[in-house]
């Protein structure tokens, strides 16, 4: 190979590391992400940078922590200065074409008023039909504007989404697509977010992605680099896969937490403040969704499984669609010039200690993800164990393509790692949360090594910290016994040391999320 390789970021929403594949403990099946760990390098102790959906990508996106390129939380904008430093404009000016695909989430959907950006409900009707980017640094995108299929409220309509919804609301006249979504084709367990849905696989997110990623890869000429990043909206919730995904794993035979559950009385005070507490919002319509929309009730066994084998089965679907992608490339002839790399934003709680979707409460189910990395140079066959971050990225992309940085990163390249196997002392996740996010106002840090897990609350100055060697569950706090104080200031001081400035004027919220 005498040009720079193509990069191909392939990312999914909301996928826990133990769900990545079969050398991972949960069973899941993704025979195409696992021949890529065999036909390169996996990281076992791969770190998101934040817990939720819009921080952790645009974290992906410039190689640095939230507090640092300023979208600290759900419902805030990545500026367009920041995104324009990120990977794919740094890229795009070295000369690489540069294409975006499927969910974004670089600026908010639900805003209190437009924003002008793409992505917002209100101002997406003033982008034409054949508006393609420029847009987070990317030449070419094509987008949709929240990427799940929700059951009480339908996708946006034109003039108003992107292009997935324009296309959705093409397939048939009427409301005939969100009729066969909305209607399960099993008897329902009454399981949270949870139905087998009857919309053909033809018309899913997860088809559509691949399909436009195919499209985007067969106008590659072979001379000109590209940087793509395919974007799958799923598994995010509702778990709801098109046939025949919902069968392919039997809810009776899916393994679920040993520990499902609620145990409080171990945990700090902002775990129960968070799930049980009175939420401190001004807004009533606000204050009511988070009490009865953001917090899952406890689910039955059955119901759990159910979820259970629908998240598998979402995977699944995915995992297909990353073959067609695959395939797409090798028939084009461009497969043995790129490097391809599958990971997620961050993961799900999945019924662990009794919690679903995400939150404060920072176990490793939600910040551990999968990353997988092959093509020219990387090392087949190789797990590399030492902390790393999906922050690491945007270096590894220059490093890989011999390019220079635009700012200051946080953004480490993971080529030295795989040499040597020596990674980072620990990776780092922030979250700065306001009120409307989880009813109570949080300020927390975590560091996170390979024996080790801490979590500050700054504006209390209490934390929680597990051992994962012994305890690798985490059950038991120990961040007050004694017995580990020594290395209990080891991980505050590395909180302390964050590398990077914090910004001092962080921007106000435009939205929810």
């Amino acid at each position: 190979m005498t040009r720079r390789p193509n990069i191909l970021l392939i990312t999914s929403d909301m996928q826990r590391a133990d769900c990545f594949g079969r050398f991972e403990k949960r069973g899941v099946r993704a025979p195409h992400v696992e021949m890529l760990a065999e036909a390169g390098t996996r990281f076992s102790s791969c770190i998101t940078p934040s817990p939720i959906c819009m921080p952790a990508r645009a974290s992906i996106l410039t190689g640095l922590l939230p507090l640092t390129h300023g979208l600290y939380d759900n419902g805030i904008d990545l500026s367009p200065e920041m995104s324009d430093r990120g990977f794919a404009g740094t890229l795009g000016r070295a000369g690489y074409r540069t294409g975006f695909i499927g969910k974004a989430h670089f600026s908010t959907f639900e805003t209190f008023k437009p924003t002008g950006s793409p992505e917002c409900r209100f101002s997406s009707a003033n982008y034409p039909e054949d508006w393609t980017g420029p847009y987070g640094g990317f030449d070419h995108v094509e987008l949709m504007t929240v990427g799940h299929l929700h059951r009480k409220r339908a996708p946006e309509r034109p003039p108003h989404g992107q292009h997935y919804e324009r296309w959705f609301w093409s397939r048939a006249e009427g409301d005939r697509p969100f009729e066969m979504h909305t209607t399960s084709m099993s008897p329902e367990t009454g399981a949270a977010n949870t139905w087998d849905s009857a919309l053909p696989e033809a018309w899913h997110t997860s088809t559509w992605t691949a399909d436009r990623a195919i499209d985007f890869l067969s106008k590659q000429d072979g001379d000109t680099p590209f940087c793509a990043w395919v974007s799958f909206p799923d598994p995010h919730q509702p778990y709801s896969p098109p046939d025949p995904w919902h069968r392919m794993y039997d809810p009776d035979e899916v393994t679920i937490p040993e520990h499902r559950t609620m145990d409080l009385e171990r945990r700090p005070w902002w775990h129960r403040a968070a799930l049980e507490g009175e939420p401190q919002i001004k807004d009533a319509r606000l204050a009511n969704h988070r009490k009865t929309v953001s917090r899952v009730p406890p689910q039955t066994d059955e119901q759990l499984r159910h979820m259970t084998a629908n998240y598998f089965g979402m995977i699944s679907l995915v995992d297909h669609n990353v073959g067609r992608i695959l395939n797409a490339l090798a028939d084009q002839g461009l497969k043995e010039d790129t490097l391809i790399i599958y990971t997620s934003d961050h993961g799900e709680f999945l019924g662990d200690h009794g919690l679903y979707l995400k939150g404060p409460m920072l176990y490793d189910s939600l910040l551990r993800v999968g990353l997988v990395m092959s093509g020219p140079g990387i090392p087949a066959g190789q797990v590399v164990d030492a902390p790393v971050s999906t922050m690491d990225l945007p270096a590894t992309f220059y490093d890989i393509a011999g390019v220079e940085a635009p700012m200051p990163l946080q953004s480490e390249s993971l080529l030295p790692v795989m040499k040597d196997g020596k990674g980072r002392a620990a990776a780092y996740n922030e979250w700065s949360l306001q009120a409307v996010r989880c009813g109570v106002a949080l300020d927390l840090r975590t560091v996170r090594t390979t024996t080790h897990r801490l979590t500050l609350e700054l504006g209390s100055n209490e934390g929680e910290m597990y051992d994962l060697v012994n305890d690798p569950d985490e059950m038991d706090n120990i961040y007050a016994d004694p017995a580990h104080s020594e290395i209990r200031q080891h991980l505050e001081e590395l909180i302390r040391n964050r590398p990077g400035e914090v910004l001092e004027n962080l921007p106000e919220a435009v939205g929810i999320y």
